[in-house]
């Protein structure tokens, strides 16, 4: 199958400049940059994707089984990569896809530059002094609002996710995007998403790396932010004045100049 066509890949952008990937979240698609997009174009090759079973990419990719867990996703961040013939690429992955882009660099380290983590989280899931944010309770919760009322909990959690109370504009823009998604594979990408544990996979991670947080956070509690820095040798801590999971949206010039100061240290 086509990877360009298989994830819905658009290329825009300087094309002669470093090439920076593009990865959405949850629920999401890769619409989601279109705030951050035009303040890096100028200067950078942007590469954008859906991930399987999100937005437009192929339909006829998606397969349950193969789609249970990240590590797919990063071998489809890998077949992008290869066949765009992108070097010195900076792969940037917002919240979960940041784990893909640590799993593709970990299985393939000459592939990147470098890796910008946006609002990561490597275990959502609190274990002993480890603190995610969630209980377990708090997760079988989640999943079964999404399994019995999909759309009821995208209204609900959009707007806790966002975090931006003062501008609903925003909430509404993420509510919609969730509210897009298929629920049967949006509740395959949960599980995937939230029942995912790679804290042992960052010390693995041998690129430049920089971590951009929010100061406020409900998904990812900066407790995370700092454990992404102290296990990921020679990383780099944002930390951005700004509240919820989804700064591309509701601070994107700040964003964006966060991902372009780490491009140009490289």
């Amino acid at each position: 199958m086509d990877v360009r066509s298989k994830n819905n890949v658009r290329v825009t952008g300087r094309t002669d400049g470093r090439p920076i990937m593009l990865a959405h979240g949850f629920g999401c698609d890769q619409n989601l940059w279109r705030l951050v997009v035009p303040l890096l174009a100028e200067r950078f090759r942007l590469v954008l994707f859906d991930h399987v079973g999100s937005g437009a990419s192929d339909p006829s990719a998606w397969d349950e089984q193969r789609y249970t867990g990240l590590q797919q996703y990063a071998d489809d961040v890998l077949a992008i990569v290869d066949e765009l013939d992108l070097r010195d690429a900076v792969f940037v992955g917002h919240s979960v896809a940041a784990m893909m882009g640590v799993l593709a660099a970990a299985a393939s380290p000459a592939s990147f530059a470098g890796l910008v983590l946006l609002t990561p989280s490597p275990r959502y899931l609190d274990d002993g002094p480890y603190r995610g944010g969630f209980t377990r309770p708090d997760i079988d919760e989640l999943l079964e609002s999404i399994e019995s009322n999909y759309l009821g909990w995208s209204r609900a959690m959009a707007p806790v996710i966002m975090g931006t109370p003062d501008r609903p504009e925003l909430e509404a823009e993420l509510a919609e995007s969730f509210c897009r998604a298929d629920p049967v594979r949006a509740l395959t990408f949960a599980r995937a998403t939230f029942l995912s544990d790679n804290r042992d996979d960052l010390d693995r991670v041998t690129v430049p790396t920089a971590i951009i947080e929010c100061a406020h956070d409900s998904l990812a509690p900066r407790d995370v932010g700092a454990y992404c820095h102290t296990h990921i040798k020679g990383s780099t801590l944002v930390t951005l004045d700004a509240t919820g999971h989804c700064p591309h949206l509701s601070v994107p010039e700040a964003t964006a100049a966060a991902i372009a100061d780490f491009a140009d240290s490289l």
